[in-house]
């Protein structure tokens, strides 16, 4: 059974296993904690017992505007709904906390998953690329 909870505890050092599980690379030493706390409307974590198996942060601009960014799920528990529920929590949240938009960028082989799975839609948007 799967636990989902909204602004949970976690260590940094499972969110950075995770999140280099899912997006590829080395294990770096970001400090989540400090970061989603810093910065965040909340985030939300997925749990197997006490193994952290999902996780998706929400940034917000402190108005109406929230962002889906983050979002992992161990490969061990992919394609049963994990990331689909971290969204839906998250929108959840979103929506309670006042926000009125929720958005989210991704890579092109991800948009049957936030389109179909997650119910975003497609809208015009622009994006400069800052780094490599």
């Amino acid at each position: 059974m799967i636990s989902y909870e909204w602004r949970g505890k976690f260590e940094n050092a499972e969110v950075n296993e995770l999140h280099a599980e899912g997006f590829g690379g080395r294990v770096r030493e970001v400090d989540w904690w400090g970061q989603v706390n810093g910065h965040s409307l909340g985030w939300v974590c997925a749990r197997r017992g006490k193994q952290l198996v999902g996780f998706v942060n929400v940034a917000w601009d402190g108005g109406v505007h929230a962002f889906v960014l983050d979002t992992s799920a161990a490969k061990k528990v992919r394609r049963q709904g994990v990331g689909t529920k971290l969204v839906a929590v998250a929108t959840e949240h979103a929506r309670n906390a006042g926000c009125e938009w929720l958005h989210v960028d991704f890579e092109e082989h991800l948009r049957e998953f936030y389109f179909d799975s997650c119910g975003f839609r497609s809208t015009p948007a622009g994006l400069i690329r800052l780094g490599r």
